[in-house]
């Protein structure tokens, strides 16, 4: 049964190798690199990855780029900031020969830094589980600049050792992040139609905050669960702010 690792990146040299070395055991590694300037081609080519390398304005486009590209039967979609443990790939390797077509949930441990934040993701700022290792097929990308949705088919499993995600650096990087997708959101509500208004967005900040800090217990973590609060509750109102002050700027423009 033939794997093949994909990892999907933008200017990723100071983190992709470590990534890449995790991959070893896969039987190919895909590398798509999306408008890159620095040195992640070298860093590629240095763990023997198939590169492909283009322009992708939709996050959905770039993924199915890089899953076509694949050639195994089973394709494990990696992100630069995730690493596969030993205990991952050999659960992995145990699985797959017998594996029915489908797809698996592989359990995440998440990382702020070095320290292992186990409370409080959820919603815009990282999952527990996602089906990172799925049969050609079996998973299908939506078309959206950021979180497109995913449809999945055939049999469902779940696996039992985490990968590990290093999610932020620090709270400078959770800020920078919060900026960049929220930006990105607010221009895929554009252009969908779907602003909407203020107040269900004030209420979503409420739902989210509760959701993650209360529902997924984040108290636990101290600070850095109120930081995944705080977060989770301002994507959304930020989306609408930014999308809203766009659509109003341009009515300006064409009233002028």
């Amino acid at each position: 049964m033939r794997l093949s690792a994909l990892v999907v990146a933008h200017n990723e040299a100071a983190q992709l190798a470590e990534c890449l070395a995790t991959l070893r055991f896969a039987d190919e590694i895909v590398v798509v690199l999306d408008r890159t300037t620095d040195r992640s081609p070298a860093v590629a080519e240095e763990h023997g990855a198939r590169i492909v390398e283009g322009t992708w304005p939709i996050e959905g486009d770039r993924r199915s780029a890089g899953i076509d590209a694949c050639r195994g039967e089973w394709i494990l979609e990696v992100d630069a900031d995730e690493r596969v443990p030993p205990e991952l790939a050999k659960e992995i390797d145990r699985h797959l020969p017998t594996a029915h077509r489908g797809y698996f949930l592989v359990p995440f441990a998440n990382h702020i830094g070095h320290r292992l934040v186990r409370y409080g993701w959820g919603a815009y700022n990282g999952v527990g589980m996602k089906p990172c290792l799925f049969a050609r097929g079996c998973k299908t990308w939506g078309r959206r600049r950021v979180h497109p949705r995913i449809e999945l088919s055939g049999h469902r499993s779940v696996l039992t050792h985490p990968m590990t995600h290093y999610v932020y650096r620090d709270v400078a990087d959770a800020i920078q992040r919060l900026n960049r997708y929220s930006s990105l959101n607010a221009e895929q509500m554009r252009e969908d139609g779907t602003v909407g208004t203020l107040w269900p967005n004030l209420r979503r900040m409420l739902s989210r905050f509760w959701k993650s800090y209360v529902a997924r217990r984040g108290y636990r973590e101290g600070a850095y669960g109120l930081l995944l609060g705080l977060f989770a509750a301002l994507y959304p109102i930020l989306s609408y702010l930014k999308a809203r002050i766009a659509e109003d700027e341009k009515k300006d423009t064409r009233a002028r």
